[in-house]
């Protein structure tokens, strides 16, 4: 993959990212388009059905492959490919069934009586786990040493039990079988790393993984965590049903993100921020709200650095200059350390402004 980031510096600013050590400059994200490809591209097959989408390897890696041969990488940017199943794949390997459409992946509810329904335990004969294990295996075979495979978005908690119940049908399981649904998480919580390790073991390379969808390379078990069905609850119920199943998440990660999606999901900020474990925190801000450099944000980002975690920060409104001034305040009023920030794909142009600003 041509870029022109070294992967020493790249692991160690990763590194020191995580925990936070002092830098001279945050780490970067930053991905340049060509004006003509480096080489010549592969031809690409049109997909054929929304299942060929997610399923159709061969022509997955063939668009990858592509697209790091129209693009250069800068910074701390990872040529990666991701393999995911809809956001949310351990539902299927727990019995819930896909629906594919061109831009996501849904899961069709299967339980439908909580306390009848059989413990949630390992199947390894899973249809849906055995072809994504094979779909893994496959692009090992077809990527090369320079193109990480990122860990897929399994999910974990009440995201994952939403998708087995149905939302609605699981709120009110809060507040009518409380200890029950205590149990599944439970259930849950001890299989995730089960299918966790599986791919880990697919995908590690000298002890480390990328993950997918959010750009993060960490040395150990690195994941991305979240629970998007927080927005439908307040912060007692986010205290009784997500934080334990977190922080127990948390420890048995290495490096672990929180993504936290949307203003519905602030109020839930001061119990993430109780999780020692955590290490730092990823804020999307939501359809028709403002990048992650408005000033809006700063009370969630002041609260993540008052904790003494990390936080990683996408910038996208209006041009470079506009991106410029956000990322400088940012790094003026955090320092550089423990701040992550990305940018939309931008002209050679941008990028040399941005790392000549941001990094001297």
């Amino acid at each position: 993959m041509q870029g022109s980031n070294d992967w020493i510096a790249t692991r160690q600013r990763f590194e020191a990212w995580w925990q936070r050590d002092p830098v001279d400059s945050p780490l970067l994200h930053l991905v340049v388009r060509l004006d003509e490809p480096i080489e010549p591209l592969e031809p690409e097959e049109p997909f054929r059905c929304p299942e060929d989408r997610y399923l159709d390897i061969e022509q997955l890696v063939i668009r990858r492959r592509n697209f790091y041969r129209t693009h250069l990488l800068l910074a701390e940017a990872i040529p990666q490919i991701s393999l995911d199943l809809g956001p949310g794949s351990l539902a299927l390997y727990l019995g819930s069934e896909p629906g594919f459409a061109w831009d996501t992946v849904w899961y069709n509810a299967c339980i439908h009586d909580l306390a009848a329904w059989p413990k949630l335990t390992y199947d390894p004969d899973n249809t849906w786990l055995q072809q994504h294990m094979a779909m893994f295996n496959r692009a090992q075979s077809l990527i090369g040493p320079d193109l990480w495979l990122n860990m897929p978005d399994l999910i974990e908690n009440l995201d994952i039990l939403a998708a087995l119940r149905d939302p609605q049908t699981l709120l009110f399981d809060l507040m009518d079988t409380p200890e029950l649904v205590l149990t599944r998480l439970q259930e849950l919580d001890d299989l995730y790393f089960t299918y966790f390790d599986l791919f880990y073991q697919l995908i590690q390379r000298e002890g480390s993984n990328t993950y997918t969808a959010f750009n993060i390379w960490g040395p150990g078990r690195t994941a991305k965590v979240q629970c998007d069905f927080s927005a439908m609850i307040g912060p007692d119920a986010f205290k009784t049903f997500v934080q334990p199943t977190l922080r127990t998440q948390c420890r048995r990660l290495d490096q672990s993100l929180y993504h936290l999606d949307g203003p519905d999901a602030i109020r839930h900020v001061p119990a993430l921020m109780e999780i020692d474990e955590l290490n730092a925190l990823q804020w999307t801000c939501g359809a028709g709200q403002p990048d992650g450099g408005n000033d809006r944000w700063l009370p969630i980002y002041d609260q993540v650095r008052e904790s003494g975690k990390g936080l990683h920060i996408s910038i996208y409104d209006g041009g470079v200059q506009d991106w410029l001034a956000h990322a400088l305040k940012l790094v003026r009023r955090y320092g550089p350390e423990g701040l992550y920030l990305l940018f939309p794909v931008m002209s050679m142009a941008d990028a040399t402004l941005l790392l000549k600003s941001l990094r001297g």
